[in-house]
């Protein structure tokens, strides 16, 4: 017998998983305890994004245990993290969202913090991992890629790879009503808070398993980042293309005015194969840079969904004014739907 799911409870904390199954259990162990001890009406939304292993039936198992507070979300097929998030923010129904890997490399007990900066006054908070437990070029990695991404938009992130991070309302409400392919979640919150701020966090080495992000998933990650928030490269690129050309130009009437003046020079081949292959490098990567664009809005025009869900486990919500009339011993609880 369990108390009915409030509708609108007061944080939603919502979970992406992938092939987590080694350390699910270790997950559950340490966050209801940690959001019990809030003392705020919470639920909590797993996702899980076409695991291969056991992992979707760990989080209906853990369902079973603890349908008020608990939501699964089963996608049909692997959609990738920020996509599987997207179904989150969908499916939550708190006044505050937080985000959590479920890898527990961030420790669940510091939600509080974020909240607490909530408390404050504060619509989005993000949050700066203490003392990173990654392996080096990893930390290196993010550290170029977040100057880069600073130089390219307007958004300020000290710390992008942490997924720990609270929303209000009215944010998760407005990313909802975005209907892009690809993007960056963190970053587009941002672009729609009125007050954000950043506090640090706890890092944690993974308790089981491997990273799901590769190196060439951050630089994917990043070109997201760029071409998602930012026209500044294609503006770069159309500025070096015209000193390229004004100095070509000026090359031009130098070899002109050196033929008539001094006659035509000998040698120099070799230094002119290199500023040529030099000059079709930087074509191509334009090229290339351009093909980033253009493949999002091909992307986009096809409106394709950006995920697919299999199956929703969740004990039906009961509104506060129909909460209040029931006895004091609720009533069991009902099936999952399907």
């Amino acid at each position: 017998m369990t108390a009915p799911r409030p509708a609108t409870p007061d944080v939603s904390v919502v979970i992406p998983v992938y092939n987590e199954e080694p350390g699910l259990q270790a997950l559950f162990d340490r966050l209801y305890p940690a959001l019990d001890a809030l003392g705020v009406s919470y639920e909590v939304v797993f996702i899980d994004d076409g695991s291969r292993d056991r992992s979707a039936a760990l989080l209906a198992d853990q369902f079973a245990r603890r349908p008020a507070v608990t939501r699964v979300v089963v996608l049909d097929g692997n959609f990738g993290q920020h996509r599987a998030l997207l179904a989150g923010f969908a499916q939550a129904r708190g006044a505050r969202l937080v985000t959590l890997d479920a890898d527990l490399q961030n420790p669940p007990e510091d939600i509080g913090l974020l909240l607490a900066a909530m408390d404050a006054g504060h619509d989005y908070v993000g949050s700066i991992r203490r003392m990173r437990r990654d392996v080096a070029w990893r930390r290196w990695a993010s550290k170029a890629l977040n100057q880069l991404r600073e130089r390219t938009s307007r958004i300020r992130m000290t710390d992008q790879g942490c997924m720990m991070r609270a929303y209000g309302r009215r944010i998760v409400d407005a990313i909802n009503q975005c209907r892009e392919m690809n993007t960056f979640l963190p970053a587009l919150a941002y672009t729609f808070a009125t007050n954000p701020t950043e506090v640090v966090v706890g890092h944690e080495e993974r308790f089981a398993g491997e990273s799901k992000y590769s190196l060439y998933s951050l630089v994917r990650l990043n070109f997201d980042l760029m071409t998602g928030f930012s026209v500044m490269p294609l503006q770069l690129f159309s500025m070096m293309g015209m000193l390229v050309a004004l100095a070509s130009g000026a090359l031009f009437v130098l070899l002109v005015v050196r033929r008539i003046f001094v006659g035509p020079e000998e040698g120099g081949l070799f230094t002119l194969f290199a500023l040529l292959f030099f000059m079709v490098g930087i074509a191509l990567f334009g090229i290339g840079l351009l093909g980033e664009y253009i493949g999002r809005i091909y992307q986009e025009v096809r409106q394709r969904p950006r995920y697919l869900i299999r199956a929703v486990l969740e004990q039906p919500a009961v509104p506060a004014a129909a909460q209040a009339c029931l006895p004091g011993i609720a009533p069991a609880d009902p099936p999952a739907r399907p």
